[in-house]
């Protein structure tokens, strides 16, 4: 995609003390609705979290706001280059934490005090071919399906806040390990691996930047990354390795390789699956065929 392209999707957190969430909600609202941005951004006393998606102009008028603020001027931006908006809506929240690992308050990871030691991609590379390293997807499941890096230790977990329990299940693989933690833009590994060293873990590193950085360092080109990086917008998943890409995924129906998912057409369900566009015209849009008998006379169905 040209970077000419009239829209940018930025991507970008800090954790820093907001004093007021909802007022800062407010006045952040007022600012994107001026700018005609959409997307998500959740605030909380911990920080910023945020996704959008405008016009160029829109977009860069953002960061130099809130580049002129001194709490922000050093916030990292990802930018993507976009043909049109990748959000339907622009949704601005006050939350207790910006990423949520469920921890008690007493037990709470501030990552400005705890985390791991920042590895740029090369540095990450490089330590991937380290025979003792654990390179540990800190992501949920249905993400690390679309796209993960080769022999990543990959939980079994649906939401973020499920990882201290399978931390402290898997320990022993852990145990005397080079933890290498990733996940898509950073936010969520400041708190993975703090929570790591906090459990006793020593040698504990993170990819600054995360998965998006990685896949646009000009060296190393998103080696080793197979599959695509899942997003929360629109656009589902990115593409992350120009050096050794691969799919890793399968059409749920006839097995070939697929990296298009797709939300079962059976609304109780709702799963997310990945489905061939043969398959799809053919059986429609369900992750089973149980799903598609059940609509059978039934309109919670989309096809």
């Amino acid at each position: 995609m040209s970077i000419t392209t009239p829209f940018q999707v930025l991507l970008y957190y800090k954790y820093f003390p907001i004093e007021d969430p909802q007022q800062y909600v407010a006045d952040h609202r007022a600012l994107c609705e001026e700018l005609d941005l959409r997307g998500r951004v959740l605030v909380a006393k911990e920080g910023l979290n945020g996704t959008l998606s405008g016009k160029r102009s829109a977009t860069e008028h953002y960061i130099a706001t809130m580049q002129g603020c001194e709490a922000t001027h050093d916030v990292d931006f990802k930018i993507d280059p976009a043909d049109g908006h990748v959000f339907e809506k622009l949704s601005i929240k006050a939350r207790d934490e910006i990423v949520t690992l469920g921890l008690p308050n007493e037990e709470d990871i501030d990552p400005n005090q705890t985390t791991g030691v920042y590895l740029s991609p090369k540095e990450f590379y490089a330590a991937m071919q380290d025979p003792n390293a654990v390179v540990l997807d800190g992501r949920n499941d249905y993400e690390w399906q679309l796209g993960r890096f080769q022999d990543a230790l990959c939980p079994d977990v649906g939401n973020f806040r499920d990882f201290p329990e399978w931390i402290r299940k898997h320990r022993a693989d852990l145990e005397g390990k080079r933890i290498l933690t990733y996940c898509t833009g950073g936010i969520r590994c400041e708190k993975l691996s703090g929570f790591l060293l906090q459990e006793g873990f020593t040698n504990v590193s993170q990819l600054h930047g995360g998965i998006v950085t990685y896949g646009r360092d000009e060296e190393i080109q998103g080696r080793d990354f197979d599959g695509q990086c899942y997003v929360f917008d629109q656009r589902v998943g990115v593409p992350v390795n120009t050096a050794n890409p691969k799919t890793i995924s399968t059409c749920a129906h006839c097995g070939e390789p697929c990296d298009r998912y797709r939300n079962c057409g059976y609304k109780p369900c709702n799963a997310q699956f990945f489905c061939c566009e043969s398959c799809e015209d053919v059986k429609g849009r369900f992750c089973h065929e149980s799903c598609c008998s059940n609509v059978v006379g039934n309109t919670s169905v989309e096809k």
